[in-house]
């Protein structure tokens, strides 16, 4: 029996390291202006964290790329290939996943500095010292409201203000006089 598990083996771990290299570089050296951007204030700890997420992405990586090394017997070339192709593919979505996790952290890490940045939308008006409740006089509180179905004083047009007359429903009316 010809097994071609061996070149699919071989093939596979060529490919994993070498996309992990690619990725891990790209990250780099693209990550950077993301972070600079970060921690604008501290380029040496946006240089650090640089250096630790591609150490992580590198070590996560090619972890699960040589986790999933493992294949069934390949009678034929065919299957071979089927093998490889099926965990290369796999291994991409699972570098792409990571690095979308990775662009989201830099998107929040910046969104947190920007908005910590923001100037207020209006500037202050005035200044507001503190109550001392023991040494001031507050003003009373408001009057209470008034009964539900009862209107204040009267209004221009007679009656309740100026919701006097009958309204459409037999109840009381808007902005006409009252017709008693």
């Amino acid at each position: 029996m010809n097994s071609y598990l061996v070149p699919v083996y071989a093939t596979y771990l060529i490919a994993t390291v070498a996309l992990c290299a690619w990725l891990a570089r790209t990250l780099y050296r693209n990550g950077a202006l993301f972070l600079r951007d970060v921690f604008d204030d501290r380029p040496e700890l946006a240089e650090a964290v640089n250096h630790l997420l591609v150490t992580g992405f590198a070590m996560v990586n090619l972890g699960y790329g040589f986790f999933m090394m493992k294949a069934d017997e390949a009678a034929s070339s065919t299957e071979a290939f089927e093998i490889l192709a099926r965990k290369l593919g796999l291994l991409l979505c699972s570098l792409a996943a990571v690095h979308f996790v990775n662009l989201y952290v830099f998107h929040r890490l910046a969104a947190r500095r920007r908005q910590a940045n923001l100037v207020p939308p209006v500037a202050p008006q005035a200044t507001v010292r503190p109550i001392d409740p023991r040494t001031s006089h507050l003003p009373p509180p408001p009057a209470r409201p008034v009964a539900p179905g009862a209107f204040a004083a009267p209004g221009p047009y007679g009656g309740a203000g100026n919701f006097a007359g009958p309204g459409p429903l037999g109840g009381p009316g808007a902005f006409g006089p009252n017709p008693a």
